[in-house]
């Protein structure tokens, strides 16, 4: 997604130079939400992008891995040779976590490229016992769409509730509830000891019946092959990007699940692995692209808009829609609208009296005016705030 749109960006900006897009994946670009739904249902066969490349003048080469890049001659290092540069964008992604000792082991299976979900269609279609590991926003969409297709479905959790790394014990909590309400079954404080031929095995010595586990532990950027090149990377591993998106090295960007960025609206640096930012991302890159090419040769460095956006995502999980708008820390203040009991409710998170994260469940017309306020800084009345039956525009100081 990232790699996409930083090169319909350019073209859309007006940079006119040559465009080199570079994937690993021998697969046509594509979109990954409808990998777990659509695609991994069979309703349909693919994701691909309806973008003509060649109409835009934009190069594919797919299907090549990248091996390592040298910033200061301006080259990178292919499996197929050399490719030089002018600008690199970095926009790698994230790759998902293993679990340990699971690695090659078959039936054990991730969720993240075209092609997890196409080999995990017929698993899905024989209507077998299945085991998710972990308990995070894709372990609970594959659940969702494995109940649809009639699996019996068992999701094993470390944490003692879903979402833990995500949201807190208050927020999480109810939604333990929904995996019941399918038919799945949600097993807490639960640790994984080893995969066996049709089971799996928990540290506590339980065997749960599993013709195929689904491995759902969390993703971390797929910059490995960054090591040596002088790019600093964080304690995640992620590119460290300033606030227009450029590596600490001349001529390099970084944008999507690979990099971090530091928000002025949030006084830290923020490492988002959604969608949105994705899409978001790529505009700040080509702008400041465009900017630099345009620029006399003496003239001071391009000044583009930073990059500070509200983060965003959804997520679709048990028949109901999950957004969420913000970013959230321990010490702000949690407000609820509506009873989480209930099929729609949502949560406010204020800082100083400031609406600065909203998750939203079944209630997109919260999502999208709180949104705004957290873009605007708007303080919140906390007496009005908690009425659900008020729309939250109404509800500022």
């Amino acid at each position: 997604m990232a790699g996409v749109q930083t090169a319909v960006a350019l073209r859309e900006q007006g940079f006119t130079g040559p465009v080199t897009l570079i994937g690993a994946e021998p697969h046509q670009p594509y979109d990954r939400p409808p990998l777990s739904k659509a695609v991994l249902l069979g309703k349909a066969e693919g994701s691909a992008f309806d973008i003509d490349f060649e109409a835009l003048g934009i190069t594919l080469r797919l299907g090549r891995e990248v091996l390592g890049v040298r910033p200061g001659d301006h080259v990178l290092d292919t499996a197929d040779g050399p490719e030089p540069y002018d600008v690199l964008v970095l926009a790698t992604g994230a790759e998902p976590v293993l679990l340990p000792g699971t690695e090659g082991v078959p039936g054990v299976h991730l969720l993240r490229t075209l092609d997890d979900a196409e080999r995990l269609r017929p698993v899905l279609a024989g209507g077998h016992d299945l085991v998710v590991v972990g308990a995070g926003w894709i372990g609970a969409e594959f659940a969702t769409a494995a109940r649809e297709a009639g699996c019996e479905v068992t999701v094993v959790e470390a944490a003692g509730r879903p979402l833990a790394e995500a949201l807190p014990a208050e927020v999480a909590a109810p939604m333990a509830h929904w995996y019941a309400e399918s038919g799945a079954v949600l097993r807490t404080h639960a640790r994984v000891a080893r995969v066996e031929p049709g089971a799996v095995v928990l540290d506590d010595g339980v065997r749960l019946p599993a013709r195929a586990v689904v491995v759902g532990i969390g993703a971390r950027p797929a910059t490995g092959w960054l090591a040596g090149s002088g790019i600093a990377l964080g304690a995640h591993g992620e590119v460290l990007a300033d606030d227009h998106l450029r590596a600490s090295v001349p001529d390099v960007y970084a944008v999507g699940d690979c990099a971090s960025f530091p928000s002025a609206r949030y006084g830290e640096r923020l490492l988002v692995h959604h969608w949105d930012n994705a899409l978001q991302g790529p505009r700040t890159v080509a702008a400041h692209i465009v900017g630099e090419a345009a620029a006399p040769y003496d003239a001071a460095p391009y000044d583009a808009a930073p990059y500070d956006p509200v983060p965003y995502f959804w997520s679709e999980q048990f028949g109901r829609f999950v957004q969420y708008a913000g970013h959230h820390a321990g010490a702000d203040t949690m407000v609820w609208r509506g009873d989480p009991a209930e099929a729609a409710w949502s949560v406010c998170w204020l800082r100083d009296g400031r609406l600065v994260a909203l998750l939203a469940v079944g209630r997109p017309r919260d999502l999208a005016q709180g949104r705004r306020l957290i873009e605007a800084g708007a303080r919140m009345d906390p007496e009005l705030l908690p009425d659900p039956t008020r729309p939250l525009k109404t509800a500022m100081a």
